[in-house]
C-alpha cells in the first residue's frame, strides 16, 4: 500500500545510508516520493545510492545530501542547500545518530560527540528547516528511544567533562531530543506537525546499545514510513512506541524543564532565544570552537 496519498511528496531523511535510513529511503522512494538521503560522506553516500538503483528504485528518485554532523558547519550548509535548491519540504525524518563511544570524545565545536551529532544537529536542522517545512504543512519526525527514560540532562555539564558514562551520555541526548520534539510543535502553532517514533530494537550495528537483536530495518522503515504523511493526523509533539501514542519520561511533560533545555540549546549553538532563523532561514551560530580532542568516526 502506497504511503502518501498525494504523489510527489519530498522527504529528507538523515542517515540513509545503512539501517533504518537506508531502508526507509528506499520505502519512501518505491512509493513514489523523492527522497533526499543525506550521508557522511560523500563515499558512503555513493555506495548507497548505487545499491538502491540496483535495486530497482528510479534514481530520479534520488538525491544524496553529503553532511558530517560531527561539524554544524556542514549542518548549516546542508539546510543552506535545502532551501536554496528543493521548492517544497514535505517532511523531515531526523534518523541519524551515533553509539556513544566508550571515550569521552570532543567535537571541532567543542560538544560531547553523542550530543551534537544526536541532538544538537537534528535541533539546529529542524529549526533551519521549519520555514520551508511550515508552507506546506510539512512533518517533522524525530527517532526515539526507549532509553530516553533512563536519561537526564546534565544542565551544568552537557559534555560530561565530570563524569563520563556511554549509555547515559546516549540516553541524555534521546530525552533531550524527545523533549524538543514537544517544544518544537508548541512553538510552531499548528502550521506543522512533530512526534517522536521509538521503533522499538532494530537489528543494525547501533542495536549494540540496546544489546542483541531487534526487527529488521525493513520492518521498522514500514513502520516510520506510516508517520510520514503530513495529512495522517498524529498527537502533534506526542512521543509514539511503535504505532501506538505512549507516555514519555516525566521531563517531556515538564514545561519548566523544556524551557530551561531550550535556553541550554540555544546557549550551545550560539543563538539567541527565539531567534530561531537568521538569513535564508538559517540559525545564526556564534564562534567557532576549537577543541585538543579529536571527534570519532560515526558508527
Amino acid at each position: 500500500m502506497a504511503v502518501f496519498a498525494h504523489p510527489s511528496r519530498t522527504v529528507l531523511v538523515t542517515g540513509a545510508t545503512s539501517g533504518i535510513g537506508f531502508a526507509l529511503a528506499r520505502r519512501l522512494a518505491d512509493d513514489g516520493a523523492t527522497v533526499l538521503m543525506h550521508a557522511r560522506t560523500h563515499s558512503e553516500g555513493d555506495i548507497a545510492l548505487g545499491e538502491l538503483v540496483k535495486d530497482g528504485v528510479e534514481p530520479f528518485r534520488l538525491q544524496l545530501l553529503v553532511a558530517d554532523f560531527r561539524r554544524l558547519s556542514e549542518v548549516r550548509a546542508l539546510a543552506a542547500k535545502v532551501i536554496r535548491t528543493v521548492p517544497g519540504l514535505d517532511v523531515l525524518v531526523n534518523n541519524a545518530a551515533i553509539e556513544s563511544p566508550q571515550d569521552r570524545t570532543l567535537t571541532e565545536d567543542g560538544h560531547e560527540i553523542t550530543f551534537q551529532v544526536n541532538y544538537l544537529a537534528p535541533v539546529l536542522l529542524t529549526r533551519a528547516l521549519a520555514g520551508s517545512l511550515g508552507s506546506v504543512g510539512g512533518r517533522v519526525v524525530n527517532v526515539a528511544s526507549e532509553l530516553h527514560r533512563a536519561g537526564a540532562i546534565g544542565w551544568n555539564d552537557p559534555a560530561r567533562k565530570g563524569f563520563y558514562l556511554p549509555q547515559a551520555v546516549y540516553s541524555q541526548s534521546k530525552l533531550a531530543l524527545a523533549m524538543f520534539t514537544r517544544t518544537f510543535a508548541e512553538r510552531e502553532h499548528g502550521e506543522l506537525s512533530a512526534i517522536s517514533v521509538n521503533p522499538g530494537t532494530v537489528a543494525t550495528p547501533l542495536a549494540r546499545v540496546y544489546g542483541a537483536g531487534g526487527r529488521r530495518p525493513d520492518e521498522t522503515a514500514d513502520l516510520l514510513a506510516e508517520f510520514c504523511p503530513p495529512e495522517r493526523p498524529v498527537r502533534n509533539g506526542g512521543y509514539y512506541d511503535g504505532r501506538e501514542p505512549s507516555t514519555a519520561a516525566a521531563p517531556v511533560d515538564d514545561s519548566r524543564a523544556r524551557a530551561r533545555l531550550a535556553m541550554l540549546t540555544d546557549r550551545l549553538l550560539g543563538s539567541t532565544r527565539g531567534a530561531w532563523n537568521g538569513a535564508n532561514g538559517v540559525p545564526r551560530i556564534g564562534a567557532h570552537v576549537q577543541s585538543t580532542e579529536l571527534a570519532r568516526p560515526q558508527a
